[in-house]
C-alpha cells in the first residue's frame, strides 16, 4: 500500500501547487483568526532566524523545495542552491517567486534519487513527515551521502498540533494509530498521504546516520533539527 500512497502523495502536491501557499500564509481554510495566525507567523519567523543563524555556506541542497518559502531564505546564506522537488508545478511557482540566478531547479522523486555531489548544507522543510518509516533509514543514508564531512543539515517540519489549527478547517484529525492521512483540496478532491510526527528521539536517529544534531521546537506548530555531518 505504501508505494501506492507515495504516488498519491506526489499527485496531491502537484494538484495542490496553486493553493499550497494558502496553508503557509493562513488563507481560506487555513485562516484560524488573528491571534492564531499571529502565533503561526511568529513561530515561522523563529525557524527562519534559526536557519539564518547557520551562516554563510557555499553550496546548499534543498530537498522537496515546494513553492519557495524557504528557498528565498537559502539564497541569502548560500552562494548556490540546488532545489529538488517531484512536482514541476511547484518548481515553476518557486522559480517565479524567488527569481534568483543562484538557484538551480531539478525535478526529482526523492525516493528514487541519489546525489551526484556533496553540499555544505542539506535542507528540507515539511518533507521528513512524508517519509514512511520503512524508507526513513535509506532516505537519511542518502542525505548523509549528499552532505560534506563537517557540512550542515537543517530540517523543519510540523509538530502534532493539539489545537489542530495547523491544518485546514475541513481536514480530519490525525489518527495516532496510522501513518496515513486524507487531505482535501479546495475543490473537494481527496488524496492519501503519509504524515509522521517527530520528537527529541529524532536526534538519536540522526546520530545513527552520521549527524550530530539538536532538536528544537518553536512552540505549538514547528520543530527543527540542525546538525553537522561527522
Amino acid at each position: 500500500m505504501t508505494d501506492q500512497v507515495l504516488q498519491d502523495q506526489i499527485a496531491y502536491y502537484r494538484a495542490r501547487a496553486g493553493e499550497y501557499d494558502e496553508w503557509f500564509y493562513r488563507v481560506g481554510r487555513y485562516d484560524w483568526g488573528a491571534e492564531r495566525n499571529a502565533q503561526w507567523f511568529a513561530e515561522a519567523e523563529t525557524v527562519f532566524n534559526a536557519l539564518r543563524a547557520v551562516g554563510k555556506v557555499g553550496t546548499a541542497l534543498e530537498l522537496a523545495a515546494g513553492t519557495g518559502n524557504f528557498t528565498k531564505e537559502l539564497t541569502s546564506i548560500a552562494d548556490h542552491v540546488v532545489s529538488l522537488d517531484a512536482s514541476p508545478e511547484v518548481l515553476e511557482i518557486n522559480r517565479d517567486k524567488v527569481k534568483s540566478a543562484n538557484v538551480e531547479y531539478r525535478q526529482a522523486d526523492l525516493f528514487n534519487w541519489q546525489p551526484d555531489a556533496e553540499y555544505d548544507l542539506v535542507f528540507m522543510s515539511f518533507w521528513l513527515s512524508h517519509v514512511p518509516p520503512e524508507k526513513l533509514d535509506g532516505f537519511l543514508d542518502t542525505v548523509r551521502k549528499a552532505t560534506k564531512v563537517g557540512g550542515r543539515v537543517f530540517m523543519v517540519d510540523s509538530l502534532r498540533d493539539k489545537t489542530r489549527t495547523s491544518s485546514a478547517s475541513n481536514h480530519a484529525d490525525y489518527d495516532p494509530e496510522s501513518i496515513y492521512h486524507t487531505r482535501k483540496l479546495n475543490d473537494g478532491q481527496e488524496f492519501t498521504i503519509v504524515k509522521m510526527f517527530y520528537d527529541e528521539s529524532l536526534v538519536a536517529t540522526l546520530a545513527k546516520h552520521g549527524f550530530k544534531a539538536e532538536y528544537h521546537t518553536s512552540g505549538e506548530y514547528f520543530w527543527w533539527a540542525s546538525g553537522t555531518a561527522e
